[in-house]
């Protein structure tokens, strides 16, 4: 408790003597932020669109059109990145052939994720946080495999923010493991997100953190109008949809109804690159995903992962799932030119900042328990050591019921804290702290009612 006052306490001095500097960032990771690239961006989302259509059934043999060459020049690019990592990241399209199922698939179609998996450094942490983006491409018909698709920000922008986070990433160690994945099959029913998502749970991958990127690369908005590059939506589900009938007891009487896996995942996200990507606001959207739409996120939430949709603030609808075509003289059509390459950077970086604290970050704290055994104006919490990482202490998270976001942090190098603040009135969480400063994911405590020893 009086290490924790005493953290704040050296803050509001530094303040108040430097002026300067009001938060403090990983230089490693600063460092990296500032390498993301407005104009390699723009020139991947170029290379993407020169391909013609990548609708998930056009041609996979053309070497220069189609989804089949989109995804080879991807895993190009990944293998490029993967020549200096000293093996330790591997790439590979994970292919598979799928049968026509009657509604957007009208034929048997060969399928592929385009993958690269940068290992972890610490052998004994076997944590995988992923980024995705789909490379698929349509028009208005999404059955039409022949016409122009360019598909520049849907989601050229999601697919070339990976290939990039990629390329930075790759010339840096994590203890954790990271998996940058373009996914397939998106306009025709999330098909290569739900393959993968599959996948993590028959291999039974510790996969903590999804972050999916889908539309994130323009600043206009078309009907209002408005233009505007210094904010991004983070789309998050509150209540768990996974094993629901089991937790509504719990979420019912302890009030966690906004604080599933996915909404503990949108406020890091928020925290963490509001930190380091200066003049951008991440803006919380209490929804899964948008109207009439859905994501790449939503078959990992579906199977009880931690996943979150990042997308631009104001879309652009003349620019998505368009023919392309003027009709009394406005423009339809997903084209380069829309974009805005220095938003794109920002929301780039985003990513990068949130998967390399978790990446460096200890893992969670274990077995977290709120003692509610008797009456009382104060709250005990305690819990079990992180199982892998170099562990400074760990930070006990307090907001009242009402609010969004964590309002106080309080830091302890213990395995247990008291503080004079009633339980009835706030929620808690623990997270583990790495020598560097790297936060792991909040655990929300358990509830403890019998002895001290559980």
């Amino acid at each position: 408790m009086k290490k924790g006052i005493f953290v704040f306490s050296f803050i509001i001095i530094s303040i108040n003597l430097s002026g300067q500097k009001i938060i403090n960032r990983d230089p490693q990771i600063e460092s990296l932020v500032n390498q993301v690239s407005s104009d390699t961006l723009k020139a991947y989302v170029d290379k993407l669109v020169s391909f013609g259509t990548r609708s998930t059934l056009s041609t996979t043999t053309d070497v220069k059109r189609g989804i089949g060459a989109a995804r080879n020049w991807a895993l190009s690019k990944f293998q490029e990145f993967a020549k200096h990592t000293e093996g330790r990241m591997t790439t590979y399209l994970d292919t598979w052939i799928l049968q026509p199922d009657g509604k957007r698939v009208d034929k048997p179609i060969e399928i592929a994720n385009v993958m690269a998996i940068l290992k972890g450094s610490d052998p004994n942490d076997n944590r995988v946080f992923l980024v995705s983006g789909h490379i698929d491409s349509r028009v208005t018909d999404v059955m039409n495999r022949e016409s122009e698709a360019p598909g520049a920000n849907d989601d050229g922008s999601g697919t070339v923010a990976v290939i990039e986070l990629a390329r930075v990433m790759s010339k840096s160690k994590f203890p954790a493991s990271i998996i940058f994945v373009t996914v397939s099959g998106e306009e025709q029913g999330l098909l290569g997100a739900n393959h993968l998502a599959e996948k993590a749970v028959t291999e039974n991958w510790n996969l903590e953190g999804v972050l999916n990127n889908d539309i994130m690369g323009s600043n206009h908005s078309n009907e209002t109008n408005i233009i505007d590059n210094t904010r991004v939506r983070v789309f998050s589900e509150g209540l768990p949809a996974f094993e629901m009938d089991k937790k509504v007891g719990a979420i019912r009487q302890y009030g966690f109804e906004n604080d599933g896996k996915a909404r503990q995942l949108a406020r890091y996200l928020k925290e963490t690159g509001e930190r380091y990507i200066d003049n951008l606001e991440v803006v919380m959207i209490y929804r899964n995903d948008r109207f009439l739409r859905g994501g790449d996120h939503t078959p990992f939430v579906n199977k009880g992962f931690a996943a979150v949709r990042i997308s631009e603030m104001n879309e652009n609808f003349l620019h998505q799932h368009q023919d392309l075509r003027t009709e009394k003289g406005i423009e339809f059509g997903d084209y380069a030119k829309h974009m805005d390459f220095e938003y794109l950077r920002k929301n780039t970086a985003l990513n990068l900042a949130t998967l390399a604290n978790l990446a460096k970050s200890p893992s969670i704290p274990e077995d977290v328990i709120l003692d509610v055994r008797g009456l009382g104006n104060s709250t005990s919490l305690r819990w079990k050591a992180s199982k892998t990482g170099k562990v400074k202490g760990y930070y006990v998270l307090m907001r009242e019921t009402a609010m969004p976001y964590w309002q106080k942090k309080f830091f302890t190098s213990d395995l247990k804290i008291t503080l004079p603040y009633s339980k009835d009135n706030f929620f808690f969480a623990v997270q583990s702290v790495s020598e560097d400063g790297n936060e792991s994911l909040p655990v929300l405590p358990r509830v403890g009612l019998r002895n001290a020893g559980e």
